[in-house]
């Protein structure tokens, strides 16, 4: 006898959690797919092949603007200053044109090669 009642109480208690189980889960469903469908909305369309790699020509040029401006303006302060006889700070206008120019070359062309890079591999995407 204590067999049946062990037995039919594990079945009862089964029984009743699985359908409290049930309806639970059913509930949490609902609150997740309501999280995935706005986790959805707010994530952002990709650029297309073109874009990116249109993107990062322009990044790269971009940079080597900068920097031929940065060049230009150091130079430009580099002669004031020789002319008005203060050659050290010449010398150092131009070197700080020269570092400015150098480092917006060098950003502007990894953004480049970056977007181009991430161009060319949607393209691969599309074709594989």
């Amino acid at each position: 006898m204590k067999g049946f009642t062990v037995f039919s109480t594990v079945i009862l208690a089964s029984t009743l959690s699985a359908g409290a189980f049930a309806q639970g889960q059913e509930q949490n469903t609902q609150q997740v797919g309501q999280q995935q469908g706005k986790v959805k909305k707010d994530k952002k369309k990709d650029k297309g092949t073109l874009a990116n790699v249109g993107g990062g020509v322009g990044s790269a040029a971009g940079g080597v603007g900068k920097g031929a401006g940065h060049a230009a303006e150091g130079v430009g302060k580099g002669a004031v200053d020789a002319v008005t006889l203060h050659p050290l700070n010449a010398a150092g206008d131009v070197g700080t044109g020269v570092a400015k120019a150098g480092t917006d070359v060098t950003v502007g062309s990894a953004k480049g090669v970056g977007k181009i890079g991430k161009g060319v591999g949607h393209a691969f995407k599309k074709i594989f």
